[in-house]
């Protein structure tokens, strides 16, 4: 067993498990939800804010940073713990999925990828090393492999082609990895063909690495391929390492997570939602613009608990919305990020007492989700 992962407690009815990933920075509970910060912040909340909502790490981004203000002055400032006033774990992307979203401003290479920078046009050439010195640089807890993200309707060729590139860049960035206290993880990709998924999973195990994430899912694909996907790698991934999916974040994305056995989750969801006045609740989505709750006293959700649910009511923060007031989205995202890391103890707790199938039973029950949402209806 690796000595930075500790598997605690796997369910008796399905794969779902607690762990302990032990950095430099502190414990992470596992399964766990990690906010974004992309720019070395989580948009409208403080580092207080996001320890009171129960934030054990965020991700920050490795593309933007290096962009602005630069990997070289954040390690001048002390890296990206001191920088940002974060003393608690950090993970950092590779930048991979940022450079792939730039469809007409990139040209992919064996070397790397070569990019024009969105905020000035300017020229620029990242590779699996330079990745990696960014990562270092930056000093985050976790950092990643660099990788190619292919789309999700990419045809099996080129999925192929992509995946055998990605496996070279991890050897590469495995071989430019000399950060010791920095966890390494590798990324699987293979799109929606569970066999070159396998295949990359495989090349990467024989190259050995800290952790195992998915990479290149909710990128459009239908949800069952997501699910088959999370099933086919799932049974693959060794146990004793922290399992992470990338970029998957609606309620019903994690809890599918959880039940198949993986720890490790970021998306942009609760904190873009929240901006935009979508709040999540044990019952369902609530979109506090609704005249419905322009006199409405009740909180968000009266079951969560969190600082904004014990202090203010839906027609307050309405009235914050609709007046286009900078509180409205720290009080939205303070909630939404609470709501998220509340519904992943809650998951750990159900896992702890061997009751995560009933429990994912009944969030959907909550959640008015119906038997259509699944393949089969005997899965609920």
């Amino acid at each position: 067993m690796p000595d930075h992962f500790q598997l605690l407690h796997k369910d008796s009815s399905c794969p779902a498990r607690t762990g302990m990933v032990v950095t430099p920075n502190g414990k992470i509970q596992t399964p766990i939800f990690m906010p974004v910060g992309t720019n070395a912040t989580v948009k409208a909340m403080r580092p207080e804010d996001l320890k009171d909502a129960g934030t054990q790490i965020i991700l920050a981004n490795t593309y933007h940073l290096y962009l602005r203000p630069g990997h070289h002055l954040v390690s001048q400032m002390g890296g990206l713990h001191r920088f940002m006033a974060w003393d608690r774990p950090i993970l950092t992307d590779s930048g991979g999925f940022q450079v792939y979203s730039l469809t007409d401003l990139r040209k992919i290479t064996e070397e790397g990828v070569k990019f024009r920078s969105h905020i000035d046009g300017s020229a620029h050439l990242l590779t699996p090393e330079l990745s990696i010195s960014i990562q270092e640089s930056l000093g985050a807890d976790i950092i990643m492999c660099f990788d190619e993200c292919p789309p999700a309707d990419a045809d099996r060729s080129y999925v192929e082609s992509s995946l055998a590139m990605t496996s070279r860049w991890a050897t590469r960035c495995k071989a430019a990895h000399t950060r010791k206290d920095q966890l390494l993880f590798g990324i699987v990709q293979g799109g929606r063909f569970n066999d070159l998924r396998l295949r990359s999973l495989h090349e990467l195990q024989k190259t050995g690495f800290d952790g195992y994430a998915l990479g290149g899912l909710s990128v459009g694909e239908e949800k069952q391929v997501m699910h088959d996907v999370m099933e086919a790698c799932g049974e693959q991934l060794p146990p004793e390492y922290p399992r992470y999916i990338m970029g998957i974040g609606t309620p019903e994305d994690l809890v599918e997570a959880v039940w198949r056995g993986y720890d490790m989750f970021d998306c942009v969801m609760p904190s873009r939602n929240a901006r935009n006045g979508m709040l999540f609740t044990s019952t369902g989505r609530v979109n506090i613009k609704c005249k419905q709750y322009e006199a409405d006293h009740e909180p968000i959700d009266p079951e969560c608990g969190c600082y904004v649910c014990r202090n203010y009511s839906r027609a307050y923060l309405r009235h914050l919305f609709r007046s286009g007031e900078i509180l409205a989205s720290m009080l939205n995202t303070h909630h939404n990020i609470s709501w998220y890391l509340k519904l992943m103890a809650k998951m750990r707790e159900a896992i702890s007492l061997d009751k995560f199938t009933l429990f994912r039973k009944d969030f959907y029950h909550q959640q008015k989700k119906t038997a259509e949402y699944f393949k089969e209806e005997q899965t609920l």
